[in-house]
């Protein structure tokens, strides 16, 4: 497996897994009679983003310490994958941003707005890293 196609899961597994954690923990905190948009979100949206970046970098750390040898080796066709799968990730980044902006248009609520973001910036790695991975396995054909 390329070492490029490693980072790609790793930042699907990751970003997936610290999302999960901080939904959970938000929804934890809504009850029935507590609404979300009540919860304090703040810190722990701060905490899982910073979990999920300190995860991201040790992950990459150990798998370039177990195979040394193909860390730093990357020839067009990684560069090229790479490219597609940023551009697909993007495309959701625009879209939560886009989202957010309507959101504070419309004057609605922090937790919205502020979640709205996150939102996108997970899509963005989530869809990004399996376009990646998607062309690794299944071959990848430049336009």
């Amino acid at each position: 497996m390329p070492f490029e196609e490693k980072r790609a899961w790793i930042m699907v597994v990751v970003s997936i897994a610290t999302y999960a954690v901080y939904v959970a923990i938000i929804l934890g905190r809504a009850g029935a009679d507590t609404p979300p948009t009540e919860v304090p979100y703040a810190a722990t949206l701060l905490w899982t983003v910073g979990a999920s970046i300190l995860a991201t970098i040790v992950l990459h750390i150990i798998a370039a310490i177990l195979a040394p040898q193909d860390a730093d080796r990357k020839d067009q066709r990684d560069r090229e994958i790479h490219r597609f799968g940023e551009y697909i990730g993007q495309w959701f980044l625009v879209a939560g941003g886009v989202g957010a902006l309507v959101l504070a248009l419309l004057e609605s609520d922090y937790f919205w707005i502020a979640n709205t973001i996150y939102l996108g910036f997970v899509l963005s790695s989530v869809l990004g890293s399996s376009a990646k991975i998607f062309a690794y396995r299944r071959g990848f054909q430049p336009w």
